[in-house]
């Protein structure tokens, strides 16, 4: 059943679907003009040589004995054709399955009253005979193969190999001029969802696929300005709440003493909820933009942050690797590795959670590995949408906003590189970040 729904490249199915055509087409030219043309010449031609060799015979048996020699110098001179009284059987020599042989035949057939059958003998070169009755005797003519001058096989192979060339060359070059275009827009595609700006799209081609690079110009553009200002929006929002914040700060510090303790504790816990929730809405408007590259470690990095974790308490097993490395925003992926460390601890049930790094010549892949009680697989996806969470009381204790992983998702899109949430052998989660060199 996989078989049926293999998909494939819009190139080689153009390219197929171009090639049979034209294949198909050319087979039918190849046979209407074998059948309607050359057939009717070979006839024809069959018919006239048919005749030439009826005729000798005739003539040479109607000539003087004395005078026959001559004639047969004659015939071989000007129309290659050898003729002799047949007075011995012609050796075994086979066959030749040529067309034009059989048309011979029954060119004879047709002139003599009598089934002639070409006979074939192998000298230096074949040679074709065939016998004659006539006044009495058996006059054998026989002609070279060089005298026919054709070579059905070969021609038609040769037809065949420069149709398929021709016409793949052609389907090549059709299906490219069509799928180039759409793999340059699929790759900007590409792009603007990792939240990058491409490249212009040249506007030319066909009309079709230059209206369709315009249209995707104009959206790119406007992608981008709708970005930029949910980015500007984000961050002013976020700004413009610490104003706020910080008054109500003041005036919590400035309530008389007798006022309830509960009350302002209260308070404050979530005037620092608040807080958390501005640098969360910070981070993700900054995350919509792409950070320089620069070499980073990440051995040395996943040292730091394992360390860092077990100073917060957490039982982290990691074991020092030879360096990796590779090229990346160091401030997204500490987030990003901060980010899945963080949810290992927090909902792994207090049990050590797992570091793995796989360094390869393309890719690099991290591991975070936890036996907490695991995600559900329908839900393994949803868990990076923007303050989606299992949890639903949305209490600081046992849980976050839900922006954690929709900010890690974001940063990494930005980055081209990818992360997984999949369910570990065993029980747990298996947070999985695959950086592409």
């Amino acid at each position: 059943m996989w078989a049926w729904h293999r998909r494939h490249s819009l190139f080689r199915s153009t390219a197929a679907t171009v090639a049979a055509a034209l294949i198909i087409f050319q087979l039918i030219t190849l046979a209407v003009t074998v059948y309607y043309v050359m057939l009717p010449i070979a006839k024809r031609s069959a018919d006239d040589l048919a005749s030439l060799m009826v005729l000798s015979a005739q003539t040479w048996v109607e000539l003087p004995p004395q005078t026959r020699e001559d004639f047969e110098l004659e015939l071989a001179k000007r129309h290659n054709l050898w003729l002799f009284r047949a007075t011995t059987p012609l050796p075994e020599g086979g066959h030749d399955f040529l067309p034009y042989l059989m048309l011979l035949e029954s060119a004879l057939q047709a002139r003599t009253g009598e089934p002639i059958e070409v006979k074939t003998t192998q000298w230096e070169e074949p040679w074709f005979w065939v016998e004659i009755p006539s006044g009495g005797y058996l006059i054998r003519i026989g002609f070279p193969r060089e005298h026919l001058g054709m070579r059905p096989p070969l021609a038609v192979l040769l037809m065949l190999a420069a149709t398929i060339m021709l016409t793949l060359i052609t389907a090549i070059i059709l299906a490219r001029r069509i799928t180039r275009p759409l793999a340059r827009l699929s790759e900007a595609a590409t792009r603007i969802g990792q939240g990058n700006a491409p490249e212009t799209l040249q506007e030319t081609g066909a009309e079709e696929l230059a209206s369709l690079a315009r249209t995707f110009n104009r959206m790119a553009f406007q992608v981008k300005e709708l970005l930029a200002n949910r980015t500007t929006l984000l961050a002013g929002i976020s700004h413009d709440l610490r104003t706020p914040l910080a008054r109500m700060r003041l005036a919590l510090e400035m309530l008389p003493q007798d006022s309830a303790p509960q009350h302002i504790d209260r308070l404050r816990r979530d005037m620092e909820e608040m807080n958390r929730l501005i640098g969360e809405f910070l981070a993700l408007s900054r995350g919509l933009e792409k950070e320089t590259e620069q070499e980073i470690d990440l051995s040395q990095l996943l040292q730091e942050l394992a360390d860092h974790a077990r100073n917060e308490g957490a039982q982290v097993e990691w074991q020092a690797q030879p360096p990796c490395p590779v090229l990346a925003g160091p401030m997204a992926l500490k987030r990003i590795l901060g980010n899945l460390i963080g949810n290992a601890v927090r909902y792994g049930a207090g049990k050590p959670l797992t570091l793995i790094c796989e360094c390869h010549l393309q890719t690099s892949v991290i591991q975070v590995l936890d036996r907490g009680p695991g995600i559900p697989p329908d839900q393994l996806e949803s868990v990076f949408r923007p303050f989606y969470r299992l949890e639903s009381s949305r209490s600081i204790t046992t849980g976050g906003s839900g922006l954690g992983l929709a900010i890690a998702r974001q940063l990494a899109e930005a980055n081209g590189w990818t992360i997984e949430l999949l369910p570990r052998e065993g029980g747990g989660t298996e947070a999985r970040l695959t950086l592409t060199r």
